[in-house]
């Protein structure tokens, strides 16, 4: 049974990397992997009963991250409806090169560390799309965007599904995490920065009548006050956390449903119509749901291998292997450049246990930051980079000789940092 179980999920996983060359979505593939694993599982079982509980434990944890994601995505989702990122675009007008470049690499870096660098990328896209009028100098502060979307993920717990995932697993602390991971992701978007500025010759040129480009709400007390509401709520989340020691998801639907409480409230007397697309109800069908379904389907797959004992046979192997537990974190960093960082991080948080690495272990928190900015490295190596592929048709050479020998230097320089960093506070 256990080697057919890893040829399934092998082959399912070939078909997740390979989605875009097979058309097929990711997310329907992990699906139907997570269910033929459990089904190879519990089908060659002698108790069926142990193998439900099992499958009921994980559901548990996983279900943790699906509602978080849900919270999170619809707060963001009403924020854009309600047009809050004008201030954003309104903040970044301007001609000089220097002050633009730099502009556009520190909001990216921040916003990405409470909206996630899926979402800030796209909101950067649809920025960079309205005042940008070169074509190439554009790509090259696209490249720039997620490189920056990666690094400020990395140091968030909210900020990167990954440092996310490891934050609701137990294996890091926000705190902490901030406190070991901020300087070394800030020196891995310095760096590129510092270059890509130098790449760009001359005034950047913006484009005429920027303001008819624009479509923003004409309310500007509601655009405010949902923006400052939706990102104070995402910050939130850690303080309840902590406050209550209840799971980040209830923290999470908790400030989703002030969030709605508010929306219902400043837009009950307009029409169904107007207020319509101004709803949580709304915003909840147009989030990105193949996107937490795969989420879902990939953290049920690996959790079949790690009820098998799989996972923690191949961590036994990997400590012989390569003995540095360092090297192992940043090998899956540059590893999740071509594979998706989730299922890679999920699959470490099964093969090494709490009683190997406590909570706030410096492995938890360079994997934190190499799984977050490796990714970088390639276009297709990060949901940022796929968003801008997708959306801009960037080309993948295109990005390999432009982008990514930036993209590799700044995690060299992320990684030489923390490690410094680390060995210095830790004689």
């Amino acid at each position: 049974m256990i080697p057919l179980l890893i040829i399934v999920f092998v082959i399912g996983y070939l078909a997740i990397t390979l989605e875009h060359s097979i058309s097929i979505n990711k997310s329907a593939t992990a699906l139907i992997t997570a269910v033929l694993c459990w089904t190879l599982i519990i089908s060659n079982a002698q108790n069926k009963e142990l193998i439900t509980e099992q499958l009921s434990h994980h559901l548990s944890s996983i279900s943790g991250i699906v509602f978080f994601l849900l919270g999170a995505m619809t707060i963001v989702e009403i924020i854009d409806a309600h047009d809050g990122f004008y201030s954003i675009t309104e903040s970044i007008k301007t001609t000089n090169k220097t002050k633009l470049v730099w502009l556009i690499s520190i909001i990216t870096f921040f916003l990405s560390a409470v909206l996630d660098n899926l979402t800030s990328t796209i909101v950067m896209i649809s920025i960079l799309n309205k005042l940008i009028q070169d074509k190439k100098t554009k790509w090259l502060l696209l490249g720039l965007v997620i490189i920056s979307s990666n690094a400020g993920g990395a140091w968030s717990p909210i900020g990167d599904v990954t440092t996310t995932m490891l934050w609701i697993g137990g294996q890091i602390s926000p705190l902490n995490i901030i406190k070991q991971t901020f300087l070394a992701s800030l020196v891995s978007m310095v760096v590129p920065t510092l270059i890509i500025n130098y790449m760009i010759k001359g005034k950047i040129e913006l484009k005429m009548n920027v303001e008819n480009n624009l479509h923003f709400n004409n309310n500007a007390f509601e655009r405010k006050l949902i923006f400052y509401a939706g990102i104070g709520c995402l910050l939130f989340v850690p303080i309840f956390k902590t406050l209550t020691h209840l799971p980040p998801y209830m923290g999470m639907l908790f400030c989703l449903g002030i969030i709605w409480t508010i929306t219902e409230l400043i837009h009950h007397k307009k029409h169904n119509d107007e207020k319509g697309s101004l709803s949580v109800s709304h915003a909840l069908r147009k989030i990105d749901t193949p996107s937490i379904l795969f989420f879902f389907g990939i953290l049920m797959s690996i959790s079949a291998l790690e009820v098998t004992g799989i996972l923690p046979q191949m961590a036994s192997s990997l400590n012989k292997t390569v003995g540095n537990i360092s090297l192992v974190a940043i090998g899956i960093g540059l590893l999740s450049a071509v594979l998706d960082n989730v299922p890679l991080v999920a699959a470490l948080q099964s093969m090494y246990s709490l009683n190997d690495f406590p909570k706030d272990h410096y492995f938890w928190e360079l994997l934190s930051f190499t799984a977050g900015t490796g990714g970088s490295c390639l276009i297709i190596g990060s949901a940022a980079g796929v968003a801008v592929m997708g959306i801009e048709k960037i080309d993948f050479f295109w990005y390999l000789k432009k982008i990514s020998w930036i993209a590799i230097i700044g995690f060299i320089a992320g990684v030489s940092t923390f490690l410094m960093q680390h060995y210095l506070l830790n004689p």
